[in-house]
């Protein structure tokens, strides 16, 4: 019996008006006035600045908190899914056990080592919007970012089994099994076909497929417009968008 595991990125969201990260118009060439993206989306940021990491990640990331799923995550919503989006539109097709593997928009979690297994809890986005005013200044918003985070205005400094943080895998942070690591590693180590679509290949999860792909001569689908040729042999690219690529999976077998 073939076992397909389908690793996800940022292209396949599009449709769903969210840009990708490293188009023209991506999350990651849009940075904050004094900081690139690659400075803001580090856990040193959120420590030393959270004020302003805060105010990057809602502006960034927060403000699709309401996007609704395609035609593409409703298709992966009975596959097994490994994807490295955060919002959680899988999860909204229906997919009840996908892996998401840099995190979720909609959870935070308190404050602590990385290397603790941590209580999602719901984000405080609605109770955020219920207190923005429409004339509110960023200033403003940095405030009440910082009340529904629990840190003080005084300290300015997160505080650990206190305040919240993002429950996204950020730069300067590792895979632990609060991302659910381990199970990913299993989903790809037993896989027959792996099929990558909407990536760019250039996060450490698709470099660890990959070479697990590799190792076990496991069949290797690019789905891409315009896909990174990763210098593999017998990898099969499909120059197509994820939308239609689902058109043409049954003939593949996938």
């Amino acid at each position: 019996m073939r076992k397909h595991v389908f690793i996800t990125g940022a292209g396949v969201s599009a449709d769903s008006g969210i840009p990708t990260f490293r188009g023209k118009d991506g999350f990651w060439t849009i940075g904050s006035i004094n900081f690139t993206p690659q400075e803001m989306a580090t856990r040193q940021m959120y420590i030393e600045k959270p004020a302003e990491f805060l105010h990057w990640y809602f502006k960034r990331f927060a403000e699709y908190r309401n996007t609704q799923p395609n035609k593409v995550h409703e298709w992966l919503s009975k596959k097994r899914l490994i994807t490295q989006n955060i919002d959680g539109l899988d999860g909204k097709a229906g997919n009840a056990g996908y892996i998401p593997i840099h995190g979720r928009l909609d959870k935070v979690t308190l404050f602590g080592p990385q290397e603790k297994q941590l209580e999602l809890i719901n984000a405080p986005w609605d109770e955020l919007a219920n207190e923005i005013g429409s004339d509110d200044s960023d200033a403003v918003l940095k405030d009440l970012l910082l009340d529904v985070f629990r840190i003080s205005r005084i300290t300015m400094k997160p505080e650990v089994n206190v305040s919240l943080k993002p429950f996204v895998l950020l730069f300067d942070e590792y895979y632990t099994d609060m991302y659910r690591m381990s199970e990913a590693v299993d989903w790809m180590d037993g896989a027959t076909t792996m099929v990558f679509m909407g990536t760019s290949f250039s996060v450490g999860i698709t470099a660890m497929a990959l070479e697990i792909a590799k190792k076990n001569n496991t069949d290797v689908h690019i789905v891409d417009p315009e896909p990174v040729d990763l210098g593999l042999r017998g990898v099969r690219y499909h120059r197509m968008r994820a939308a239609e690529f689902i058109e043409v999976a049954d003939t593949l077998g996938i």
